[in-house]
């Protein structure tokens, strides 16, 4: 029984009991929906004062403007590179198997649709700083948080030593905090993933899924081969390790990004795991993860790109190669600016369907398995961003070797 004290045993025993609480139990699944709310929340809890405390420790840490460009530069690119290749993946996999058989939307509504603001760039710009700073941090906008962080190391850099020592140790010994609160919150894990998963099941019903198993298979299909294939290829090729060795020991991580379908809820596990059973340096994790719980959607793009080829197929009005190539650059661009949170690629979605003038109605058809296939398309985020992670720490191992 001694396997039994592990967390990662206990968080598979979760998700079964909670698909059979779930389905055997329905009203009371729904009715203790609050055990799963509190484990999130207490997850989100911790989310700001770590990405900022981890951003600023991480880049201070690195001791200089130019190597930060350094780290930044790779990093960015490698998270573009896993983007573009999860939309290349999914464009492939829909051309081979093209499902969705053209329909009528007629009564199908969907009320956001109304509430969306059509996309400008110029306003994603603007979203990424923070007018204050104080309202950033007290509504969570990732982007903001990170850029104010930067420019405070870039700023303390021209400090004088004696000033730079306190900042530094003032935003370790918050980290630190962080970190100790953050081990008492995943210990809570395989009770706030029964929670989360039998609420699920109860609340959607395993009927929805088998009416639109075809898109859900897809969708799934796309997802395993960028994790078990794309991703452990580029590990190997860039880090020159056993990609499935290291995947196996944070396994952790993209367990808990399924289960609470938040790459932001996510974070604190992934800079524990990351570091502790994955080998990867504090300054890289601090600076590397939160950065991709913001900008690295390769579960979200894939699932876009899907998501949207489906929708113009059951509307009558496939795509050609060419409009599939302007959908990926579209939907790589526009990943970027999906908010770390569930469900949040639906507001995405009707951004680029008005973009590529498809029927916004259709989402209708596919909203009743979104929260399923996001509990899936956020651990595939995740997974990348610990790829991504080990990628820049061992290039910068190798860095600081031939210096």
């Amino acid at each position: 029984m001694q396997y039994l004290k592990s967390l990662n045993v206990q968080v598979f025993i979760g998700i079964i009991l909670g698909v059979i609480f779930g389905i055997a139990l329905p009203q009371i699944a729904l009715e203790q929906k609050l055990i799963g709310d509190m484990f999130v929340a207490l997850l989100k809890m911790l989310v700001v004062p770590l990405v900022f405390a981890s951003i600023y420790t991480a880049l201070t840490g690195l001791g200089s403007a130019e190597k930060l460009k350094e780290i930044g530069a790779k990093t960015i690119g490698l998270y573009l590179i896993t983007t573009a290749l999860a939309v290349l993946l999914a464009i492939i996999v829909m051309n081979i198997f093209p499902i969705g058989e053209p329909m009528s939307a007629k009564g199908l509504e969907y009320a956001k649709a109304t509430e969306i603001k059509p996309f400008s760039f110029h306003d994603m710009i603007i979203s990424f700083i923070p007018s204050n700073v104080f309202n950033s941090l007290a509504n969570g906008y990732m982007m903001q948080i990170i850029m104010f962080a930067i420019f405070l190391a870039l700023a303390s850099f021209k400090l004088e030593q004696r000033h730079q020592d306190i900042l530094f140790e003032l935003f370790t010994a918050i980290n630190e905090a962080m970190f100790h609160i953050a081990k008492w919150v995943i210990n809570l894990t395989p009770i706030g993933i029964f929670s989360l998963i039998s609420y699920i099941i109860a609340k959607q019903g395993i009927d929805v899924i088998f009416s639109l198993w075809k898109y859900v298979l897809v969708v799934l299909v796309v997802i395993i081969i960028h994790a078990v294939a794309t991703l452990p290829i580029l590990l190997a090729f860039f880090a020159k390790i056993n990609p499935y060795k290291y995947l196996n020991a944070v396994k952790e991580s993209p367990i808990m990004a399924f289960s609470t379908a938040s790459s932001a809820a996510t974070l604190p596990v992934s800079l524990k795991v990351v570091q502790e059973k994955g080998g990867v340096d504090k300054q890289t994790a601090g600076f590397v993860l939160p950065l991709g719980a913001t900008v690295s959607m390769d579960g979200t793009a894939a699932y876009l790109t899907v998501a949207v080829l489906y929708i113009a197929n059951l509307a009558g009005l496939p795509m050609t190669f060419g409009d599939q190539l302007v959908l990926g650059f579209t939907v790589v661009a526009l990943s970027v600016g999906v908010a770390a949170l569930p469900s949040a690629s639906l507001v995405m979605m009707v951004v680029i369907l008005n973009q590529v003038g498809l029927p916004v109605e259709y989402l209708a058809i596919i909203v009743a398995v979104d929260r399923i296939l996001d509990m899936a398309r956020t651990s595939l985020n995740v997974t990348s961003d610990l790829v991504v992670t080990k990628i820049v720490d061992t290039l910068a191992k190798k860095s600081k070797i031939k210096d």
